[in-house]
């Protein structure tokens, strides 16, 4: 490898930690490269290989393009224990704009960019680390697309799945005990439906709430909200007194019911909202959601199949064993288990995180005659 090669990714790989700002080495200005390619990028057909829209510095992807910028989400939303980085792209002179509610509003050319990966053990997460796709969502001037990229074994090329594909892979859990995971890269359709926002195409993920929290730049930690406003990324921010937050949910430091909402909201709130999916099961899940009914406190499903497990409400307060949101969420049987892609496995940790919460609530008290 050539040495203006070793500093221009070097100089990559310190700017995308630095959150998208050009780093002066010794020596001069490195050059960031040609950056992301716009006409690849807005093409209408997708890119047969991730390489192609020079979002990285190298077509394994290993050094982010310094105009990425890195961030992550209070709580994400499970997927098989994967671990994910992600980043933003917004096209030069481009800003988001600040939604108090849903997700940012990102202009055309933009590219949120989610890979996941898989320790071989979950205990050491940044050990023996074997990626398996990188997902982009582009919005082009007809709306949001979303396109799916399989990393081939070296972990050399990742490649276009339309019709998706199943991985097996093989960890140690956070137990220590070996575990076998059939993972599912979505199709093309499954995309579609965890993000149809009243039927169109639309991230869920970066709403200002979930990414209110702080992130390691390199230089420091700082809140991502912030960071957007001080380098003019973001633009119809109130103060940040304003700025709604989602819980962390496995901050065992924050009010349980906030948690339970957040992991809620991340899980099955993009679904189960009024312009979601689930739209007309009247179980809202989302995390600005305040009706009680809407919840699934003490509300009957609309329809009554095997995946009630035989029980009568989503959320039995205080009797997690008779609610229907935990039996759906303790399976794995197609048509039963919710989510219903997205995962092979039993999230452990979540369950019993909701499990509290359901056994937290109070039972309603029933009126005397």
């Amino acid at each position: 490898m050539s040495w203006p090669t070793v500093v221009r990714r070097a100089a990559g790989a310190l700017a995308a930690m630095c959150g998208g700002a050009l780093l002066t080495l010794i020596g001069g200005a490195a050059s960031p490269g040609p950056g992301p390619d716009r006409r690849v990028i807005l093409a209408d057909a997708p890119a047969p290989t991730l390489a192609a829209y020079h979002l990285f510095l190298d077509d394994a992807a290993r050094w982010p393009d310094p105009r990425l910028i890195p961030y992550a989400l209070n709580t994400p939303l499970f997927s098989d224990y994967a671990a994910k980085s992600r980043y933003l792209y917004l096209p030069p002179g481009t800003r988001a704009t600040y939604r108090a509610a849903g997700v940012l509003d990102l202009p055309i050319g933009a590219v949120l960019i989610k890979t996941f990966s898989f320790p071989a053990d979950l205990r050491a997460p940044n050990r023996n680390v074997r990626r398996i796709e990188t997902r982009l969502l582009i919005h082009k001037a007809g709306g949001w697309t979303a396109q799916t990229y399989v990393w081939n074994p070296a972990g050399t090329e990742a490649t276009l799945k339309i019709a998706g594909v199943h991985v097996a892979v093989h960890v140690t859990d956070l137990t220590g005990a070996p575990r076998d995971i059939a993972y599912a890269v979505p199709n093309a359709n499954q995309c579609k439906e965890c993000h149809a926002v009243d039927g169109v195409l639309s991230p869920i993920g970066p709403k200002v709430g979930n990414l209110n929290g702080p992130f390691s730049y390199g230089a420091g930690r700082e809140n991502q909200v912030a960071h957007l406003v001080r380098l003019n990324l973001l633009s119809g921010a109130p103060d940040a007194a304003a700025w709604p937050r989602t819980a962390t949910w496995n901050d065992p430091d924050e009010p349980l019911a906030a948690r339970a909402r957040a992991y809620l909201d991340a899980n099955c709130g993009h679904c189960h909202s009024p312009a979601g999916f689930a739209g007309n099961s009247g179980l809202y899940l989302n995390v600005e959601e305040r009706a009680p009914s809407a919840l699934g406190l003490g509300k009957r499903p609309v329809a009554a199949g095997r995946g009630s497990g035989d029980l009568d409400f989503d959320i039995a307060p205080g009797d997690p064993d008779h609610s229907i949101l935990i039996f759906r969420m303790a399976s794995t049987v197609p048509g039963v288990m919710m989510p219903q892609i997205g995962r092979s496995v039993v999230d452990r940790e979540g369950l019993t995180l909701l499990r509290a919460y359901v056994a937290s609530l109070r039972p309603a008290v029933p009126r005397a005659n």
